[in-house]
């Protein structure tokens, strides 16, 4: 009988079907695909048990027995050992398939393609992770669990612990969300490298589809965990791009970043409420925090006393922070030189009694080398002083200088000489002023472009700070022409931010010219926010960590997040300075709406678009466009005239209109449906139909929806 055919008769199918079904060990029949294979004796799952044969059933007599000293029996429970066949209900897939095996078949090869192998050590280390989140969520100790880490010996895994932490801690109360981000913070570069903490919140952003089973609000917990790693330095803000940009479309992982971003990140005074939205363990800020470690650093540079000091730094309970004390006492060492002795004297005391570990103080010194450029605006030789403070700290042997980046003391790092900055400025200078004269936005585009700012884009933060600097000097109509000038610009955001750090890191100075500095240049600020040329992020971006609490631009900041703050902000802002947008002094925004919905009659009852777009680009109110396309929407809507969607057309092509300026016209139409259901019923139906159009001809996002109240772009006017 040929026994490839795998034939039984139905005797034998009977008495198998018997023992498969039996409670004895023995009489079981394996359906494991783990058996072991040989070129001499197939094993398939119709054959036989090993051993001893089933009672009643007569061996067959290719069958071969092992000559092998192995007892063949299954051992207790039936899954058997080394040379067994295993249990019955033994699936595991994890095999290897010799293509020699007579019994070898190509589609079983193809079936076990995608099956990924488990690693016994990953296993094991998983099972380990989850009990020492469970002790630290029971007992509170950092160090502990930093050492039962540690002690696990396979950092490769840690990627791992990242996601099984913060997994546990969604499904638990705000206490331990908080003990879970404090430990974060503690763990990281010291025991937990960054390359893993940044693949474990990957991975928990790429499973949100599963986790949202279990856990309902697991974009807002985990847009939450991912804002506050952000804050706490333990993850880049890149993350946020990076991994929108990587994950499918229509994934929940795109909503927690988006949540991450825009509802928590972009948010004025973010830092402060993410640090306290479970309440904070601690019960501190970042600010907090920062605050009590300046004073500190300031009584002991008065007092000497050491042993204080130390007492403090261990009453702050901030181990993963302790960089910041090293930053700050090397920057007040600069800055004081009789203090320079004391300040590293601490230090060396801090090391040496493991109150501050190696890690921290590598860190706290590679983040002052990162800035140094920065920090040479207000101590001119500061490269020569912090490498003698490195020689100094290297040579006391509480510093790893090898770990450190090399500050570097070549003046051509800058990439826009001194020379070309100057003869830039007095151009610049040259142009504002004609501006001022004329009003002619176009004529500075063009003189700009002659000047081949794309070469050096450093220049555009030179002129901006020069258009701020000169309009704060002069009246309001000069101040809200270079408001509107800079919102035509279309400068990049990054050369607006710098401009107007620049600015801020210089205001201490302005203020000794230009005494209301600190008013005119946070409704500078507030201005270039409202009118989309800066994002609110952007304001903790200029602000940095250089700034003293008591300086003048830390008092520029607050105050523009207060004006941004305030009710009706942005019709305010716009009408601060009278021009409500326009150069033409005494334009308010009332007046604004009645030329718009003229030129908009006038297009309707048969005007031209060209003549339409210029009237539009006259109103020199580019950040005010999106009036523009609400009353055009509504009008559609109320009329159904699609004549007025031709110029929408012609102004978005055109470039007239921006993307952002159509997302937010379509938003505010969307903040008022309900009241204009009230005159045309079927509005909403209608909107509805406009936004799809709107998204194939490629104006909106593919994200809008105009069921959501609070818009993603932009702000309410």
């Amino acid at each position: 009988m040929d026994m490839s055919e795998g034939y039984k008769s139905s005797e034998h199918k009977e008495q198998l079907h018997t023992a498969s079904e039996s409670g004895d060990p023995s009489l079981r029949i394996s359906t494991s695909p783990k058996s072991p294979r040989s070129p001499k004796i197939r094993h398939g799952k119709d054959s036989p048990t090993k051993g001893s044969p089933v009672k009643g059933i007569s061996p067959r007599k290719n069958d071969r027995h092992s000559h092998s000293g192995t007892d063949g029996r299954p051992k207790k429970g039936g899954c058997g050992g080394k040379g067994t066949w295993g249990g019955i209900l033994d699936m595991d897939d994890n095999r290897f398939v010799d293509s020699n095996d007579p019994n070898y078949s190509s589609s079983e090869e193809k079936d076990k393609t995608g099956v990924k192998k488990v690693c016994p050590r990953f296993e094991g280390y998983k099972k380990k992770a989850a009990i020492i989140v469970e002790e630290y969520f029971a007992t509170d100790d950092v160090i502990s669990t930093a050492n039962e880490l540690k002690d696990l010996e396979m950092p490769s895994y840690s990627y791992y612990f990242v996601k099984k932490l913060i997994s546990m801690a969604m499904d638990r109360h705000d206490k331990e969300k908080e003990m879970a981000a404090v430990l974060l913070s503690s763990l990281y570069a010291d025991v937990i490298d960054p390359r893993q903490v940044y693949k474990g919140f990957r991975k928990l952003v790429e499973s949100a589809d599963d986790l949202i089973v279990d856990i309902p609000d697991t974009v807002d917990v985990l847009a939450l965990f991912v804002a506050r790693a952000v804050v706490d330095d333990i993850l880049p803000p890149a993350f946020l791009k990076k991994e929108m940009e990587a994950l499918p479309g229509g994934s929940k992982g795109i909503d927690v970043i988006k949540r991450a971003d825009k509802g928590y990140l972009s948010a004025p005074l973010h830092a402060e409420i993410i640090e306290r939205r479970w309440g904070g363990s601690r019960n501190k800020t970042v600010e907090d925090v920062k605050a009590k470690i300046d004073n500190l650093l300031v009584e002991y540079a008065v007092s000497g006393d050491k042993k204080e000091a130390i007492r403090c730094i261990n009453d702050l309970k901030v181990p993963f922070f302790h960089h910041e004390i090293v930053k700050r006492a090397i920057i007040m060492a600069m800055e004081r030189k009789k203090a320079e002795g004391k300040l590293l004297d601490l230090l060396k005391t801090a090391s040496e009694e493991c109150l501050i570990n190696s890690s921290q103080i590598s860190k706290g010194f590679t983040r002052i080398i990162d800035t140094v450029d920065d920090l040479s605006l207000d101590i001119p030789n500061a490269k020569e002083l912090l490498q003698s403070l490195i020689s100094k700290a290297a040579s006391e042997g509480w510093l790893c200088a090898s770990s450190l980046k090399a500050v570097s003391f070549h003046p051509e790092k800058k990439l826009v000489e001194d020379s070309i900055v100057k003869a830039f400025k007095a151009k610049a200078q040259s142009i504002i002023k004609e501006y001022f004269l004329t009003g002619d936005v176009l004529e500075v585009n063009s003189c700009l472009e002659s000047e081949n700012l794309s070469s050096f884009p450093e220049l555009k933060a030179v002129f901006v700070k020069r258009l701020i600097m000169l309009a704060m000097d002069r009246k309001k109509r000069e101040k809200e022409m270079a408001s509107v000038l800079l919102s035509s610009l279309y400068f990049p955001a990054d050369d607006v931010v710098n401009g107007f750090t620049m600015l801020i890191d210089s205001a201490d100075d302005i203020a000794l010219d230009i005494p209301v500095v600190v008013e005119d240049l946070a409704m500078f600020l507030a201005r270039a926010v409202v009118d989309d040329v800066l994002a609110p992020l952007h304001l903790e971006e200029i602000g940095g960590d250089l700034l003293r609490p008591d300086s003048v631009g830390n008092k520029v900041l607050k105050m523009a997040r207060s004006l941004l703050n305030a009710r009706l902000s942005g019709e305010r802002i716009l009408r601060c300075w009278g021009g409500g947008g326009s150069y033409t002094n005494g334009w308010a925004i009332e007046d604004v709406k009645d030329q718009i919905g003229k030129l908009l009659e006038e297009f309707e009852s048969g005007g031209d678009k060209r003549e339409a777009c210029r009237c539009i680009s006259e109103l020199g109110m580019p950040f005010y466009h999106h009036e523009v396309v609400k009353k055009s929407l509504v009008t559609i809507i109320e009329k159904k005239n699609d004549r007025l969607w031709k110029l929408l057309e012609e102004c978005f092509n055109t470039g007239l209109i921006t993307p952002i300026q159509m997302t937010k016209g379509f938003g505010r139409v969307a903040e008022s449906l309900d009241d204009l259901s009230l005159d045309v019923p079927d509005a909403k139906k209608q909107f509805g139909s406009l936004v799809e159009r709107a998204k194939v001809e490629g104006w909106l996002d593919s994200s809008f929806s105009f069921n959501n109240k609070v818009l993603e772009n932009g702000h309410r006017s």
